[in-house]
């Protein structure tokens, strides 16, 4: 849940947990008929700042207009940026590696042309006896075209929990992995293109890769592992009822690469009164 304080001229504060900061607006941003590829299987790029969605404060500042663009720049912070989530009215539980977190993002609009960035910084509180932890660092940045009935989108994200890979913690290849704990680098990549065959017909075709890099050359078993989503998506409305489907093609889900590929299809019928 949460709330939302607008002041006209001065922005808009929002309190809230789980769900209604600043970095939603900017993961997996490329132009979809109906679900965002991690729908299927979870990646990173859907993860990119969630850590701070809970027990937040954000600010976003009245759109701004520059040389015919649209400006919209928000910023969030976390006391106890921690991503696991908490009950209505409650509280996260504490994770004592987990400090503050400060979040930004920017948006510009331009005619047919949206582009958006945003970037996360996790206080890390526990560094190991090697000293070769840090800070995470988090960020995500898109660009979306439109032109008739046809948008195009590309987008890339960044992940790094701040853990330092040796040839001893670095994860195998043939495991899977979760992104918040995992050691190594997150590197994902997405594109996609939608099309509005008339008013009551979309498609949209989207391909996500998501890289665990291992950080680590040396020891054995230890190889970068790209996670691939292929996503086909169709939209159909008439009059009072919608029917929205997906397939869904992942390999390595996981980002293991002994584990089988998936296939997942989803179809809802949605109807108004």
């Amino acid at each position: 849940s949460y709330t939302s304080l607008t002041m006209g001229s001065m922005g808009t504060l929002t309190f809230g947990q789980d769900t209604g900061g600043v970095s939603y607006m900017y993961d997996e941003e490329v132009p979809q008929v109906y679900e965002q590829t991690s729908d299927a299987q979870q990646n990173s790029a859907n993860i990119v700042g969630n850590a701070l969605d809970s027990n937040y404060v954000a600010y976003t500042a009245p759109a701004l207009e520059i040389g015919g663009a649209t400006v919209n720049i928000g910023i969030e912070y976390s006391p106890h940026a921690s991503d696991s989530g908490a009950n209505d009215g409650g509280l996260t539980t504490y994770n004592e590696a987990r400090g503050s977190g400060m979040g930004a993002g920017v948006t510009i609009a331009y005619d047919a042309l949206k582009l958006g960035v945003y970037a996360a910084e996790i206080e890390n509180e526990t560094p190991d006896a090697g000293d070769d932890q840090r800070d995470s660092f988090e960020g995500v940045w898109y660009a979306k075209y439109s032109f008739g009935p046809v948008s195009i989108g590309y987008s890339e994200s960044y992940l790094e929990n701040g853990v330092a890979d040796t040839d001893d913690t670095a994860e195998a290849a043939n495991t899977a992995k979760t992104v918040r704990t995992a050691t190594g680098i997150f590197e994902s990549d997405s594109w996609s293109i939608a099309f509005n065959v008339n008013d009551n017909l979309s498609v949209s075709y989207t391909e996500t890769d998501d890289t665990y890099d291992a950080q680590s050359d040396q020891a054995t078993n230890i190889v970068d592992v790209t996670q691939s989503t292929e996503a086909l998506q169709v939209a159909y409305s008439m009059g009072a009822m919608s029917i929205k489907a997906y397939n869904m093609e992942t390999t390595n889900p996981g980002y293991d690469n002994d584990a089988a590929s998936k296939s997942i299809s989803e179809i809802a019928l949605g109807l108004s009164f």
